[in-house]
């Protein structure tokens, strides 16, 4: 079990790695921690290499690979700040390939504050590789904002028939019809007629979980 502090330094880190690619500096980092000193965050990621959380990457500088997140972790009873991480509903499978089933289920999962700002979310799990050319993969963890209207080529929930829901980029044509596209060529299109598909919500965020 991590101490808050750890989690909200793994979490952090792991932020920036998805969002930047690079972590911040020390100096950074304890001041978006809320930490006194740099040799705070210094003694942080040393005991999270330590547990084998994080690997240091030799020969470059601010270069970190997270090597697990504590999935296990009970988010009900995680002792995070409430400023940092905010709890959302997370829902079953999303298909990133065929559509599946509606979304079900009635979990929470802790996400960055700044993930979602002041919107609703959801997250689902994703299921398949039909996304993966968007960076989408197998098991990972998509934050999904809720609304019904999107732009053209963006990334959303679209929900057919009342009862199966997909996760594929967004295409409308001039006439009656909606395209949801994969991201991945070894997948066709879907065309639906757009009376049929009503969109659930918007791509904006992605937690990925090192196996």
């Amino acid at each position: 079990m991590l101490t808050r502090k750890q989690y909200e330094t793994l979490i952090t880190l792991n932020r920036h790695l998805l969002k930047d690619g690079v972590v911040p500096s020390y100096f950074d980092l304890a001041k978006e921690l809320g930490l006194s000193s740099k040799s705070s965050v210094f003694r942080l990621i040393s005991s999270l290499e330590e547990r084998g959380f994080i690997r240091k990457i030799p020969h470059k500088a601010r270069a970190l690979e997270i090597l697990k997140l504590p999935e296990n972790v009970p988010q009900d009873n995680l002792p995070v700040s409430n400023d940092y991480l905010v709890r959302i509903p997370k829902y079953g499978k999303i298909a990133a390939g065929s559509p599946i089933e509606a979304l079900t289920g009635n979990d929470k999962i802790c996400v960055p504050s700044d993930m979602v700002g002041n919107n609703q979310c959801y997250a689902l799990t994703v299921s398949g590789d039909s996304m993966i050319e968007a960076g989408i993969n197998d098991g990972d963890i998509v934050i999904i904002k809720r609304c019904d209207i999107v732009e053209n080529g963006e990334i959303a929930v679209a929900l057919v028939d009342d009862n199966e829901a997909t996760l594929k980029r967004v295409y409308f044509d001039n006439s009656k019809q909606i395209c949801l596209k994969p991201a991945n060529k070894q997948y066709r299109d879907f065309i639906y007629s757009k009376d049929r598909v009503k969109i659930q919500g918007k791509l904006v965020g992605l937690l990925r979980y090192c196996r």
